[in-house]
């Protein structure tokens, strides 16, 4: 869009009350660019360029995902998002038999270095930007990904991207979690220091809202409890001896966007409030970087029905111009058949066009901020920030984040919410078009995806061939050096890296932080 109206009349890039030009930071509300980041947090937004078009891909074994990744490219995407199956998540090899039936089923397939490699073949690292969303292991696939741009000839200080590695939200609201809490934010926080020396543009976490929205949170405990978990991670890094502004800017975060527009502006705008004011009045932060809360959205999974599943393209359009509204720095547009199965190339394209016609044929993208003083948006956000601040509250008396983990507070409220919600749509009250209203007998059926029972098989037998091809005298040796940094206070990635570097398996990796730290087991609480 050009910068004017369609009946010719030019935008202003910021508006405000009393000067169409332009905003007086001096008001309460600040401009954005501006403490408290409230309108956004770059001076321009998308009138300089849009957000990231991200599109979160991952089935099956890494060459078929690389052909997804390669086709996603070709059509427009600016940043890949990775999506890997459960015994990734969770730290297991494909071998592993509790891995049996879930080898490549909701994600890629990553076992060792080779499986990466393949993964990004044909796409450079220093040109992409990556995320991988990955928890309890994302150290791991972290330093997989640094080793296949350094083979490449690439310095990880050209890399950018963002590892999830938010295992707090796990045991609130996921359940990929390995070790018990306190060894996992000593893991997040040595991925913080090792990052801040050798991947200084990587974001270190990504702090999530999305998987508890998708649990059934409401917008205020989505950020409640996020900003509680942020408010964790930076106290682990303090603790490590890391200086805030010197980890802060790195930190992002991963909220979801739903149907309901109005109060997804609102929320977005009152986590930015919220947090630029923890960052700098209770952490001491001077880095305006350290007080910007910059974030990744996906429109909402959860929200799309396998009913007239071709509705799902109308809702995931609301949502993502929900989050364009508020202010997001980068974007996945859920596919419509993803209800039904892993997403057709076809569905996948088209969610990425719907991103793209927001971006250049709208008017979004021509001021900042758009609903800025707005009635209801300027009082939703205090509602929502009023809300959200409470629930913060709650969790900092009850000792913490952690704390409330461990006595199921966080999960309790939204198991709560997430019963009203059911009812509500039993009951009619909440209305879901194709479910319970306006349905139809019969559905037309689909093309879905599906995955090749062979390719579990196939990647086994991967798995074994490279156990054979490698030193396993030397690995055994890394993984040893790996435990006793666990044991100790030292970085526990270098060591980590050295055994990958050797062809280590994700698994053989994290049993041996297993063998140190030992297992989460949930409380009566869950």
């Amino acid at each position: 869009m050009s910068g004017q109206t369609e009946s010719g009349t030019p935008f202003s890039d910021v508006y405000g009350p009393g000067d169409p030009e332009g905003f007086d930071p001096a008001v309460a509300l600040g401009g954005p660019g501006a403490f408290p980041y409230t309108r956004g947090v770059h001076p321009g937004m998308y009138t300089s360029r849009p957000w990231t078009m991200r599109q979160y891909a991952g089935f099956g074994t890494a060459a078929e995902s690389n052909a997804r990744y390669l086709e996603l490219i070709a059509h427009g995407t600016a940043g890949l998002s990775v999506a890997f199956d459960l015994p990734t998540q969770m730290g297991m090899d494909s071998d592993a038999a509790l891995a049996a039936g879930e080898v490549g089923k909701v994600g890629v397939a990553i076992d060792t270095v080779d499986d990466m490699r393949v993964l990004f073949a044909g796409i450079d690292l220093a040109k992409v930007s990556t995320s991988m969303t990955i928890n309890a292991p994302a150290a791991v696939l972290l330093l997989l990904y640094q080793l296949v741009a350094e083979e490449n000839g690439i310095d990880p200080a050209l890399l950018t991207g963002t590892i999830q590695n938010d295992v707090l939200k796990e045991y609130i609201a996921r359940g990929t979690y390995i070790y018990p809490p306190q060894a996992s934010l000593r893991l997040v926080g040595d991925t913080f220091a090792y990052c801040a020396q050798a991947l200084p543009r990587w974001n270190t976490i990504s702090i999530s809202g999305y998987h508890m929205a998708e649990a059934g949170a409401t917008p205020a405990q989505e950020i409640a409890f996020t900003l509680a978990n942020g408010i964790a991670y930076v106290e682990a890094a303090l603790a490590a001896g890391l200086e805030v502004d010197q980890f802060a800017p790195r930190l992002s975060f991963f909220f979801v966007s739903r149907t309901t527009v109005l109060e997804e502006v609102a929320k977005f705008r009152a986590a930015r409030r919220i947090w630029a004011h923890v960052m700098r009045d209770r952490f001491g932060a001077t880095n305006p970087r350290s007080q910007m809360l910059r974030f990744h959205t996906q429109t909402a999974g959860v929200q799309l029905t396998a009913q007239q599943p071709e509705l799902n393209l109308v809702r995931v359009a609301v949502q993502a111009m929900a989050a364009v509204l508020g202010g997001t720095q980068s974007l996945h547009t859920n596919s419509f058949d993803e209800a039904l199965a892993l997403p057709t190339p076809k569905a996948a394209r088209l969610a990425l066009r719907t991103q793209q016609v927001l971006a250049y044929e709208t008017d979004l993208t021509n001021t900042v901020d758009p609903f800025a003083g707005s009635y209801v948006v300027e009082s939703l956000t205090d509602d929502v920030e009023a809300a959200a601040l409470a629930l913060m509250k709650a969790v900092e008396d009850r000792g913490g984040a952690v704390a409330g983990i461990e006595q199921g507070f966080q999960k309790g409220e939204i198991e709560s919410s997430a019963y009203a919600i059911a009812q509500q749509i039993d009951d009619g009250e909440r209305v879901v078009v194709g479910v319970n209203r306006f349905t139809l007998d019969e559905d037309e059926p689909y093309d879905l995806v599906r995955m090749d029972p062979a390719l579990e098989a196939a990647q086994i037998a991967r798995v074994s061939r490279i156990r054979a091809g490698r030193d396993d005298v030397r690995v055994r040796a890394a993984l040893e050096q790996l435990k006793a940094a666990a044991r100790g206070s030292a970085n526990v990635l270098p060591p980590m890296k050295q055994a990958l570097s050797l062809r280590a398996t994700v698994g053989e990796v994290s049993d041996a932080l297993r063998d140190v730290w030992g297992v989460y087991r949930p409380s009566e609480h869950f």
